[in-house]
């Protein structure tokens, strides 16, 4: 115990245990080190520790000034439909919802539909306060970029976007979550509502209701929106952009596609440059060069096995129900024989799956 004192004094039992074996070849059980050292008040257990403590942040003053955004995975249809997530914008000065959306899963795409809605109806925001899903800041270690939703709403629509350290932090939303997983699933129960499509529509009634028993009135009655500016095209800004190189056969591949251009003398000088590939939340494609949309053409589907892709752990259920249905396809294809031959491995292991696969039109036949 002199040695733990001395070396291993902020270790915890099973690690200063390990570590007399491997230093000082002392065999203890852990549960015997984790004795001395709790008799010697060297640890303390968690049962005994003092809780930790989150005083309540003020509100802030105006409406509008910042909104709290998350989403909430859960059984909202009960056994009448599958698992989905609805987006909740609550604002902070008033504790009003703002915005409800129910979506397949917590994507960009799923935001970029949610926060379009929230801007045409009440303005921009000061700033929104979100978790750190991979949604709003980088998750690779060492990335200094962007993700593509700050850079729609904080460098294009500016508005500010901040991140919370913890839950608590961003409390409204979180207690939110509690009294809708109760209130508003019984309220869909009760209208018989089992789709995504049905409960959007219905779900600004139940704000009203929501918010008119539940809504707080703010500080100071200055509104802190701003308009959208006429320049400011929400249909442009909220697109998952990245960059391709065009090949020398005048092709561009991007998501399992590869997009022909036409075989111009301008097009030709874009031989081995990056040009932006955009996708807007309804599918379409549009490949720009110098803020000019290009013709193309869809020429190939590529086919092959997304090995080890990354999924984000607030997408894991819907990439589990996509990967089931696609499953069910090709097993109903081996069984009516149509689908033989072998299957291409992807080189790309660590492709990242950031929303659910989208269907496009592809000239090339089950394999």
């Amino acid at each position: 115990m002199a040695l733990v004192r001395e070396r291993y004094a902020d270790f915890g039992p099973t690690l200063a245990c390990e570590k007399l074996w491997e230093c000082h070849g002392i065999g203890l059980a852990k549960e015997t080190v984790r004795r001395w050292m709790r008799d010697a008040g060297l640890w303390i257990p968690r049962a005994q520790r003092p809780p930790k403590i989150y005083q309540p942040r003020a509100r802030r003053a105006c409406f509008g000034e910042l909104v709290q955004i998350d989403g909430s995975e859960h059984a909202w249809f009960e056994g009448r439909g599958p698992v989905c997530t609805l987006l909740v914008y609550i604002d902070d000065a008033t504790s009003r919802l703002m915005a409800l959306h129910f979506t397949a899963s917590e994507s960009t795409f799923s935001y970029f539909e949610a926060t379009r809605a929230y801007l045409e109806r009440y303005g921009k925001p000061v700033a929104l306060y979100s978790d750190k899903a991979s949604v709003f800041r980088p998750t690779t270690k060492g990335d200094a970029g962007v993700t593509h939703f700050a850079r729609a709403t904080m460098y294009e629509l500016n508005i500010d976007t901040f991140c919370a350290n913890s839950s608590p932090a961003k409390g409204r939303v979180e207690r939110a979550h509690l009294t809708l997983q109760d209130r508003l699933v019984k309220e869909l129960r009760l209208r018989g509502i089992s789709t995504i499509e049905a409960a959007n529509a219905w779900a600004p009634a139940f704000m009203a209701a929501y918010n008119a028993r539940f809504g707080k009135p703010p500080k100071s009655a200055f509104n802190a929106h701003r308009p959208v500016r006429a320049d400011e095209d929400l249909d442009l800004l909220f697109t998952w952009r990245e960059l391709r190189r065009v090949t020398k056969s005048l092709t561009v591949q991007y998501d399992r596609v590869i997009y022909l251009l036409e075989d111009t003398l301008a097009n030709r000088k874009l031989i081995h440059r990056y040009l932006e590939v955009w996708e807007y939340p309804d599918g379409r494609i549009e490949i720009r060069a110098e803020g000019a949309s290009l013709p193309y053409v869809p020429y190939d589907r590529l086919s092959h096995v997304d090995q080890g892709a990354i999924v984000d752990h607030k997408r894991l259920n819907h990439a589990l129900q996509v990967a089931q249905a696609l499953q069910a396809q090709r097993d109903d294809r081996r069984a009516s024989g149509r689908l033989r031959g072998p299957i291409t491995v992807s080189p790309c292991a660590n492709r990242s799956v950031r929303r659910a696969p989208r269907s496009r039109a592809s000239s090339r036949k089950p394999i």
